[in-house]
């Protein structure tokens, strides 16, 4: 229930600023072009409260999930009225206010104007991350250096071996490991070449993702690849009582500095070497107030083949390293830059059937991973995912599909070609059209959405 509530209120918050922000684009240059702009609601539904200002209704509305404008002569239905075609032209002309009254230009400029506003937001937030906080680890790894590679696993099969350094990765040159990460997310089987370092020498050779690369809770650990992402031995915080770790005398703050010679910097690594193990015993070594011992454990089997030794690590230090304006802003951009290119990469192999339609992910989604960020600690979760939102949804307005701002800037280009309008009620009919598609595409995102719940999914232990 509490994680329900805090999906749910974050869900409300990211959107609303999302959509509000994307409409107050399309509001200002509206007023900009003196298009008469007769309602800027936030939320939808029944009026709340509000003022009338000139000819503006600035309104709060019941259901808090974003807003709109409302402009007149924006669509076929505000064209016409109840009145023909014809008659709905000529009234239109004799509209200064009207946006058909406004030249072409104009409108493209307003239809622009919202997902302009969008990757303004994203840039935005991301200067003011960049500028006052900037968590960055104590001590950071630059390199993808593989610190176990599971035996007989598709990683260890193409030719992965412990100790690797990645050099190259897809597109990727000296990739960092949100760099693999999202390369093996958008290549779900298909080859991509590699390049590793091993004892100073430089090896090639393609690498097949796994199918299930595209599964949204995909972990590359399951391909084998356990890269150190952070420098030092594993810190225990907590030992459960009567855990394999207690038995072999595991105490808190003691420091893993290796397990049987591996020398492991992070619990996925060393889970994964305990799996691979199927639960033999292990000697670890470890440093206690510095003083080396060596501890015998032997991981205790949970369902699903799952071992586990019973210890909590202490989470990797970070510290606050805020930036100058100049290198905040220039990092802010590189974000943007890279989450657009990003999802026009996604949108590109989905329409090629290279991934599927199901990793996208529609409201539902979109609530848990808010969730996730509002309790997930620091700030980078929030602002990160709020910008990346923010350029979803500008580039999402921006595809050449009637009804959104695209299709409405296509409409315009195609009509200046043409140097004459569409026939109203041809616009009409498309309009009808794209509305039924959105509808039922919205449908299919929001199923998608509650198949992956937990309660649909097998969640391993």
């Amino acid at each position: 229930m509490h994680d329900f509530l805090v999906s749910t209120v974050a869900f409300i918050v990211l959107i609303g600023l999302m959509v509000v922000v994307h409409e107050f684009g399309h509001f200002a240059v509206a007023k900009l072009c003196k298009v008469r702009v007769e309602a800027f609601s936030i939320g939808f539904g029944p009026r709340l409260l509000g003022v009338q200002y000139g000819e503006t209704d600035y309104k709060v509305c019941l259901l808090p999930l974003g807003g709109y404008v409302k402009m007149t002569g924006e669509t076929p239905d505000q064209i016409q009225n109840g009145a023909t075609p014809d008659e709905a032209s000529v009234n239109a002309d004799l509209d200064p206010g009207s946006f058909l009254n406004h030249p072409r230009w104009q409108r493209v400029l307003i239809g622009l104007a919202g997902p302009i506003a969008n990757f303004a937001l994203a840039l935005v937030l991301m200067v003011i991350y960049f500028g006052f906080f900037n968590e960055v680890p104590v001590v950071q790894v630059k390199t993808t250096n593989l610190e176990w590679v599971t035996p007989g696993s598709p990683a260890a099969q193409a030719g992965f071996k412990t100790g690797d350094v990645i050099r190259s990765f897809g597109r990727h040159n000296n990739p960092d490991w949100e760099n693999v990460y999202t390369t093996l997310k958008l290549n779900a089987g298909q080859v991509i070449p590699v390049t590793v370092e091993r004892d100073g020498q430089t090896l090639n050779f393609p690498f097949t993702v796994p199918t299930d690369a595209k599964n949204e809770d995909f972990d590359p650990g399951s391909a084998g690849l356990l890269a150190q992402y952070m420098t030092g031995p594993i810190e225990v915080q907590e030992v459960q009582p009567g855990s394999p770790a207690a038995k072999a005398g595991l105490r808190p703050k003691d420091e893993i500095v290796s397990v049987d010679g591996h020398p492991f910097h992070s619990v996925s690594s060393l889970l994964a070497y305990m799996q691979a193990g199927k639960g033999a015993p292990m000697t670890l070594d470890v440093d206690r107030n510095g003083t080396e011992m060596k501890l015998t454990a032997t991981p205790a089997k949970l369902k699903a083949s799952t071992y586990m030794l019973g210890f909590a690590p202490v989470p990797p230090p970070y510290r606050e390293n805020p930036l100058p304006v100049a290198q905040a802003i220039s990092k802010s951009a590189s974000f943007c830059a890279d989450n657009s290119f990003l999802i026009v990469e996604v949108l590109q192999r989905i329409f090629t059937h290279r991934i599927s339609f199901s990793q996208l992910a529609g409201p539902v989604g979109i609530a848990r991973m808010a969730g996730d960020a509002a309790e997930t600690k620091g700030w980078y979760p929030k602002f990160g995912l709020a910008a990346e939102i923010s350029l979803n949804l500008g580039i999402f307005n921006l595809l050449p599909f009637p009804i959104l701002d695209g299709g409405l800037i296509l409409l315009l280009i195609i009509e200046s070609v043409m140097q004459r309008d569409i026939s109203i009620n041809v616009k009409e009919r498309i309009y009808q059209a794209a509305f039924v598609v959105l509808v039922a595409f919205f449908v299919f995102i929001i199923f998608n959405d509650v198949t992956k719940l937990p309660i649909f999914t097998h969640v391993k232990p």
